[in-house]
């Protein structure tokens, strides 16, 4: 695991670094030899170099997002679409359930393609 990944989750107020944790390890346990790293401020997740998930917080909130998700359909009030599409992104506030099995499932299908490679 990245220092400046480690730093970036400490320095979050104590609900949102310990969801950042979380779904650290989440990324970790789906994607066995995911490279991390600190890039634009915010943690990124690469799998055989090519992007597979970002963590980001803001004011009051954790957002979790995912590429080459266009195969993957919106959840009205869960997932929803960035971009074109390819995007998708998760936003949990203080104190909402976290759903980390469908989380970790969400990541296994949009990075299939990045295994193969």
């Amino acid at each position: 695991m990245d220092d400046k990944v480690t730093d970036y989750i400490a320095g979050q107020p104590s609900w949102q670094a310990g969801l950042c944790e979380k779904l650290r390890q989440m990324i970790h346990d789906t994607l066995p030899g995911v490279e991390e790293r600190l890039l634009y401020g915010k943690p990124h997740y690469l799998l055989n170099g090519d992007y597979a998930a970002v963590i980001s917080v803001a004011r009051g909130k954790v957002s979790f997002m995912v590429f080459n998700a266009t195969d993957i359909p919106e959840v009205k009030g869960f997932l929803r679409s960035l971009g074109n599409g390819e995007r998708k992104a998760v936003t949990f506030a203080e104190g909402q359930a976290v759903d980390y099995t469908e989380l970790s499932e969400l990541l296994a299908r949009t990075t299939t393609p990045l295994r193969s490679t």
